[in-house]
């Protein structure tokens, strides 16, 4: 499968926050979101970076409280690995896990922001093949085809 597959089965939508944004307002964004990364852009279409929950611990483990009152800006990963929506889901989980990352944006041929993949979104699709080939499997133990 590839991520288009994906996009279609979970959405397109993409959380955003502004690089200005405060950190505090990042937070609040991806509580009331239930997430795990915001993509960092000013107008929805273009990546400027991504902020995750493990930046806003590191940062306040670093400098405190203050953290919050920063703006995003100052704590994103600015250079975001992306993918496209023709990607194959497998390349999707070896980049994950060689460079250690939660988070990948799908971006169109343009560089656009199209939809967004979480580990989570990819190990759901691998459990879903694997309960899909069980089945066939079963199926052809008890039919012979």
């Amino acid at each position: 499968m590839h991520v288009a597959g994906i996009l279609a089965s979970k959405g397109a939508d993409v959380a955003t926050v502004a690089p200005e944004a405060t950190v505090a307002e990042a937070v609040a964004s991806l509580q009331r979101h239930g997430i795990g990364a915001l993509v960092v852009s000013a107008d929805g279409r273009h990546i400027e970076g991504i902020i995750s929950e493990r930046d806003v611990v590191r940062c306040l483990a670093e400098i405190g409280g203050d953290a919050l009152e920063r703006p995003v800006a100052d704590l994103m990963t600015a250079e975001v690995r992306t993918c496209r929506p023709g990607d194959r889901v497998d390349t999707l989980m070896a980049a994950m896990t060689e460079h250690r990352i939660r988070h990948l944006p799908v971006v169109d041929d343009e560089g656009v922001l199209v939809g967004i993949v979480s580990i989570g979104d990819v190990v759901k699709h691998r459990v879903q093949e694997l309960e899909h080939e069980q089945q066939q499997l079963i199926e052809y133990v008890r039919t012979g085809r």
